[in-house]
């Protein structure tokens, strides 16, 4: 039997199950008051009742619990100055997927050096959720492995399915049955069909295997998720323009999907130049002011400083509020341009 599994597996550890994680790092009442509210007014603007813009803002990814700290401080405050327009959500991004190989995020590698220990990356992701709803702010993220959202989703008010794995139907069985609006971004190269067919597939109900809370392998019955929408994130070229949005209204009017749509203003949309962000945003604020009534949301990469850095052997060497995935804005450019955004919408 040992020659026929395992042969390319050196060693396997047990991790505690979602029920004994969240058992030592509880949710209280105002946790879950800062998540079902933070929901509740996605799904409403979402369904067009609420008429504010949602805002997914925050670091490419997590790295440094002190500079997350501090950002979501600095966000939690901005939050409440233009909140009666724009519903602010932090971008709390703890996996990376990649395209080949580098640093898989917090939760995989929480000590940046390749020790995998994956069980204290689980427990500081929780308990990093905990800190920001203790603060009244919402989290958005990426889900990526399947058995993640048991440890930390019921306090995540928001998720995206990243561009490399919107056409996977794990992914899309999964989105079918998490609790929370769900935003399929299009295809790496700017394709939005496997969106469209993502979230024709998370509407309807699934079956699939899982774990539940005890930790047991599990057949999951769901739904189907009726808050999935669209978020388009650019490809070989940007996808944010009228034309564009009115093409992409079109095919999601002919698939009979929600015709809502989140507009990353990084990654293919500001030509993998962080600075080109507050470019994007401009244009999405001046259709929404124009009337353009499926525009709902935008998402920006930032951070405390701008740019990015690669993670050094000597960790000591890195630079404290600076990304260690793709580059990012800084704070004070982000708080300068949510404002204005703020300003315009007034």
């Amino acid at each position: 039997m040992k020659k026929l599994i395992n042969r390319n597996v050196e060693s396997s550890k047990p991790l505690p199950t979602p029920l004994e994680i969240k058992k030592s790092l509880p949710v209280t009442p105002q946790h879950e008051q800062t998540v079902m509210q933070a929901r509740n007014t996605i799904e409403a603007i979402l369904d067009g009742k609420d008429k504010r813009i949602f805002a997914v803002v925050g670091p490419c990814s997590i790295h440094d619990l002190q500079a997350a700290h501090e950002y979501a401080e600095k966000l939690s405050k901005l939050k409440q100055k233009i909140e009666d327009k724009i519903f602010v959500v932090m971008r709390v991004y703890f996996e990376k997927p990649r395209t080949t190989t580098g640093w898989k995020g917090l939760i995989n590698d929480p000590d940046l050096d390749d020790s995998f220990h994956i069980e204290k990356g689980i427990k500081i992701a929780r308990q990093l959720l905990l800190d920001f709803a203790q603060l009244g702010l919402a989290a958005g993220t990426e889900a990526l492995d399947p058995i993640i959202p048991q440890y930390i989703s019921e306090l995540i008010s928001w998720t995206a399915i990243g561009a490399r794995t919107t056409e996977s139907q794990t992914h899309r069985e999964m989105a079918s049955g998490l609790s929370m609006p769900i935003g399929f971004k299009n295809g790496t190269d700017g394709n939005i069909e496997v969106a469209l067919n993502a979230m024709k597939s998370a509407l309807k109900p699934h079956h699939f295997l899982g774990i539940d809370q005890d930790g047991k392998i599990t057949v999951f019955k769901t739904r189907g998720n009726r808050y999935c929408h669209m978020v388009l994130r650019g490809g070989k070229t940007p996808n944010y323009s009228p034309e564009q949005i009115a093409k992409v209204e079109n095919e999601l009017n002919k698939n009979n999907l929600p015709d809502k749509i989140v507009v990353d203003c990084s990654h293919g949309n500001s030509g993998k130049d962080y600075a080109k962000q507050p470019q994007v945003l401009t244009e999405v604020i001046a259709q929404i002011r124009q009337g353009n009534a499926s525009l709902v949301g935008v998402m920006l990469e930032s951070n405390l400083m701008a740019g990015r850095q690669d993670i050094p052997q000597d960790l000591k060497q890195l630079k404290y509020g600076v990304s260690v995935t793709d580059a990012c804005l800084d704070w004070e450019t982000t708080e300068k341009i949510l404002t204005e955004a703020y300003r315009q919408l007034k």
